[in-house]
């Protein structure tokens, strides 16, 4: 028996096949497709445009270090800005920091973001709720050309760099010097990198715009069970050196903000810094 099953591209020529026990919504936003499913070993998954996005079982491996790393060197993170983030899942980690007084999540795709509260809801565990929050739906670009306001870390929670030119052109050096422009002096920017194994070019060219910009930027990578590759994330910062923190000073902070984690700590960070040597030998 076939049934239902999500195609998930993870290289140019790579798939692998996750077998579905039904879809829960299907809907075509103006700028994507939008499929809420259940399968059989993620639980319930969010896929946009085929793409599986976050899964259930494994979101928290995702969400987690891409704010957390970049959470925890900030000195005292204030006002973060979301790029992207639909699931509400980003906004939810940084709102565990009892120093954050607004976060606010700017999406393009109001669909994704109501379908996430309705469906994905322990995804965003009331997030969308908190005070402190604000949900802008509004081009990215757009937003941070237009913005007034400085924030301390800026976290880009988008479409893989190789994606869509609409996200594409959010990882260009070009953009991330308007995101340097709204940073404050400690300002920190973490952004998913995609896969550097499958898209070495891509990944190669938004961790140089990044170098061209900040001066401290740290790279570092974890198995996503659900996107069948190591997926890549970069830290930049006006302040200190992400990789200068000890174990003992993450899990400090961490502590003394009031943050509880799954994934993420001190031991397991410093692990996933010890990048391979090919990696190096590549930049």
């Amino acid at each position: 028996m076939l049934g239902v099953y999500v195609i998930q591209a993870i290289g140019r020529t790579t798939y692998m096949l996750i077998k579905a026990r039904s879809v829960v919504v299907s809907r075509r936003s103006r700028y994507q497709q939008i499929d809420v499913v259940d399968t059989e070993e993620f639980g319930r998954v969010l896929v946009l445009d085929g793409l599986v996005q976050s899964t259930e079982v494994d979101e928290f491996y995702y969400h987690e270090l891409l704010t957390h790393p970049a959470m925890v060197l900030h000195p005292n993170p204030r006002r973060v800005l979301i790029l992207g983030g639909g699931e509400g899942a980003a906004l939810r980690e940084v709102l565990k920091y009892k120093t954050v007084e607004r976060a606010v999540m700017v999406d393009i795709d109001e669909e994704v973001v109501n379908v996430s509260k309705e469906f994905l809801v322990s995804w965003h565990a009331g997030a969308f709720s908190d005070p402190r929050a604000e949900v802008v739906i509004e081009d990215g670009r757009t937003f941070v050309e237009r913005v007034g306001e400085k924030f301390d870390v800026v976290v880009m929670d988008l479409t893989d760099p190789y994606g869509p030119e609409i996200a594409r052109a959010l990882y260009r050096e070009d953009f991330i010097k308007k995101l340097s422009g709204i940073l404050t002096d400690c300002g920190v920017i973490s952004t998913q990198a995609g896969t550097s194994f499958f898209y070495p070019e891509e990944y190669d060219e938004l961790k140089r715009g990044l170098e061209a910009v900040f001066g401290r930027v740290s790279a570092f990578s974890a198995w996503i069970p659900s996107f069948g590759y190591s997926c890549s994330f970069i830290v930049a910062s006006r302040g200190e050196e992400l990789s200068n923190l000890s174990e003992e000073e993450i899990d400090r902070r961490l502590r003394s903000r009031g943050v509880v984690t799954r994934f993420f700590s001190g031991r397991t960070f410093k692990a996933l810094l010890a990048i391979p040597e090919y990696r190096k030998l590549s930049n």
